[in-house]
């Protein structure tokens, strides 16, 4: 069984996602601030990390920050921040998801199932990807450049290996948002940005002028053919 660990300081919100969530068949366990969700993480590891962005003394931002140091847990945001920036900020410091308050219970249980679809997919045998230096393996969801092993989120991950099964594909950001989602969600165009960013980051020599994974102005990103 799943284990999702909810963080939010407002007892009744972290009560209703912890239901829905377990009624959608997880085990949830709680927790009211920032550094009691680091201790947790740290040691009992859970599958998946719901977080509240607005978290009193250490926030969900600085959480974040530091889990990302440590481990690639997938993160789905609860953010009551309408700014499109501040959003951006959760997913540049390595978030895969975000939801809004006020939230549908339902769409976080879509949200969360969403992301195990795409950590649990079972590829057919053989399942490796090579685009030049790059080797995805999806299998064991690990990524290398040359000797170099490259450690990525699950939507990092996913978001490469859309781009580098294809070369020289042109995909919009509506249809990356698609294949990292999974499911039909409202988003915003420049979430796909921000997990770009981070993707060339890690993978790139020189994220500034990239090699691998190239914009194309106007539409969307290409993997270098």
């Amino acid at each position: 069984m799943k284990h999702i660990l909810v963080v939010d300081d407002e007892p009744r919100i972290a009560e209703i996602a912890r239901d829905y969530l377990e009624r959608a068949g997880f085990k949830v366990t709680t927790a009211g601030s920032g550094a009691d969700a680091l201790a947790f993480a740290r040691s009992r590891r859970p599958d998946l990390i719901v977080l509240d962005l607005g978290l009193p003394h250490v926030d969900g931002l600085d959480v974040t920050r530091t889990l990302r140091r440590q481990s690639s847990v997938p993160i789905i945001m609860l953010t009551a921040r309408v700014d499109e920036s501040d959003k951006l900020i959760g997913l540049e410091l390595g978030a895969d998801d975000y939801v809004t308050k006020p939230f549908s219970p339902k769409e976080l249980v879509a949200r969360v199932r969403a992301v195990f679809r795409r950590i649990d997919a079972a590829p057919e045998r053989g399942d490796i990807i090579r685009a030049g230096e790059v080797t995805l393996d999806k299998r064991r969801m690990q990524a290398s450049v040359g000797a170099q092993s490259i450690d990525l989120t699950s939507t990092e991950f996913e978001l490469l290996a859309t781009l580098a099964s294809q070369p020289g594909r042109v995909f919009t950001r509506a249809q990356l948002l698609d294949a990292i989602r999974g499911v039909e969600v409202e988003s915003f165009d420049r979430a796909i940005d921000a997990h770009v960013k981070n993707v060339r980051r890690k993978l790139e020599p020189d994220p500034r002028n990239p090699r691998y994974v190239l914009t194309v102005h106007g539409v969307g990103y290409k993997f270098a053919d």
